[in-house]
């Protein structure tokens, strides 16, 4: 079925020219010649796109804009005009429309813009019934789960949503703390505000002071100007502190400091500003033990979990299995422009059998990799078994005993390396991080950066010191 654009253009015969331009790419083009008529036009039925000139009688066509959107909040709208200047073009953008095109134009241009301005509009109803569809299973938008351990999460969320309290969210690497936090804001009192993001892991510490709390202009060396940091930004809304066992100590005061008073200060300033937040925490270390190694502070963590929200790892609810390969299905179907339809049963049967260190990111990334191998609408085994195959590039690994060495064939990649001695130092260790890090030479904070992006679950070797 051809789209429907709505051009509004007073010059009847450019107006004609571009419906008989727009007809014969394929569109299904009506005209009005004024942004009165124009609105007349789009109550009475719907349009997938608008072509607004801008100088027209009576309103113009950047007052048009937000009328339409007022109106029809899916439909984009592209600003034409004879009299170009940039006040117009940001004016246009502001009320939000999609582009802006100055006459003359290119109609090869315009097609292209068009054309990305509908496949946007596609994307954007395929992810709402996405989400509806999830929302309506769970009550709660984009998590995935009817197991017993889910549905705790899903009742927590709801709990602690509406208030304004700390919260704390833990679990391994890939069992989707992000998606949680997501939640807990969206079914906030503040939801309509911001919700900024900060990987504590991912900035330098040198840097990390002044990400979070700004800094004011010549506080240091290269500070040309003030900046205000991820506190202040997240102002009326909230803000996850992602990775968080990874906060160095001599930052944790000032960050105690942010959540008991709500208060902060740039590096370099002097005056105290008032933030009104909401604070969500995310972690896959064991704080707890880190609190008894000393290197996180206890009165900091006794403050981040108030509410503490558990995430539980895949290989711990595998009943959610078939619901989370719906879910990543749909989503690799608009990514990669696909239409599968499932997994067969013998794949099915694979993927239970799987223990799943790396969890639900994991299993998206078996199902894409599988996806992508595939040529069929339904996923088999035998696509699922190279998946699983290509992480060590089909690499052979031979273990005689438990504390034989490894033989690696040469085709094994350094990092499926670096992860067999995490483990098994691991291992050796009994758990025990520290003890790790000195056998492996590395410092306790570097093996926790590998641990990470390997997604290794310490917590399986406590016990099995060798």
């Amino acid at each position: 079925m051809a789209e429907k654009i709505l051009v509004i253009e007073d010059d009847e015969v450019f107006r004609a020219m571009l419906a008989e331009a727009l007809s014969s790419k394929g569109f299904a083009p009506a005209c009005a010649g004024s942004v009165e008529e124009g609105l007349a036009k789009l109550a009475r039925e719907p349009f997938d796109l608008v072509l607004t000139d801008v100088m027209l009688p009576g309103k113009s066509g950047i007052e048009a804009v937000s009328l339409i959107k007022e109106l029809s909040p899916q439909t984009d709208v592209i600003v034409m005009t004879g009299y170009s200047t940039r006040e117009k073009a940001l004016e246009a953008v502001r009320r939000g429309a999609y582009d802006f095109f100055s006459k003359p134009f290119s109609l090869t241009e315009l097609e292209i813009v068009i054309r990305r301005a509908l496949e946007r509009r596609g994307l954007r109803a395929e992810l709402a019934v996405l989400r509806s569809t999830l929302a309506t299973a769970t009550g709660v938008p984009a998590i995935v789960g009817q197991s017993e351990g889910m549905r705790r999460v899903v009742e927590m969320i709801h709990r602690v949503a509406g208030l304004d309290t700390t919260v704390l969210v833990t679990g391994e690497s890939g069992t989707g703390k992000e998606v949680v936090s997501d939640a807990i804001h969206a079914l906030s009192r503040r939801a309509t505000g911001p919700f900024i993001k900060v990987n504590c892991a991912a900035i330098p510490e040198n840097l990390l002071e002044s990400e979070l709390f700004g800094h004011e202009r010549g506080a240091f060396t290269g500070a040309l100007a003030l900046k205000k940091g991820k506190f202040e930004l997240a102002q009326g809304g909230s803000i996850l502190l992602d990775e968080l066992g990874d906060m160095p100590l001599f930052l944790q005061p000032k960050l105690l400091r942010a959540v008991e008073q709500k208060r902060i200060e740039r590096v370099g300033g002097q005056k105290p500003i008032d933030i009104d937040i909401r604070i969500i925490a995310a972690t896959n270390q064991d704080l707890p033990r880190l609190v008894e190694e000393k290197q996180f502070r206890a009165d900091l963590y006794y403050r981040l979990s108030v509410a503490v929200i558990h995430i539980p790892p895949l290989r711990e609810r595998k009943e959610d299995l078939p619901l989370l390969v719906e879910h990543f299905l749909s989503r690799i179907n608009v990514k990669l422009g696909v239409d599968l339809r499932g997994v067969s049963r013998e794949a099915m049967g694979l993927l239970f059998e799987h223990d799943w260190p790396g969890n639900v990111r994991q299993l998206a990334n078996v199902l894409e990799r599988a996806a992508i191998m595939s040529s069929g609408e339904v996923l088999d085994a035998a696509q699922f078994r190279e998946a699983f195959q290509a992480r060590g590039g089909g690499a052979a690994v031979a273990d005689a005993d438990a504390g034989a060495d490894h033989v690696v064939s040469l085709r094994q990649t350094l990092s499926d390396v670096e992860r067999s001695m995490i483990e098994k130092a691991l291992t050796r260790a009994g758990g025990v991080q520290k003890e790790a890090a000195a056998l492996l030479g590395i410092g306790p904070k570097n093996l926790w950066n590998k641990i990470q992006k390997h997604g290794i679950d310490p917590a399986r070797f406590c016990g099995q010191r060798t």
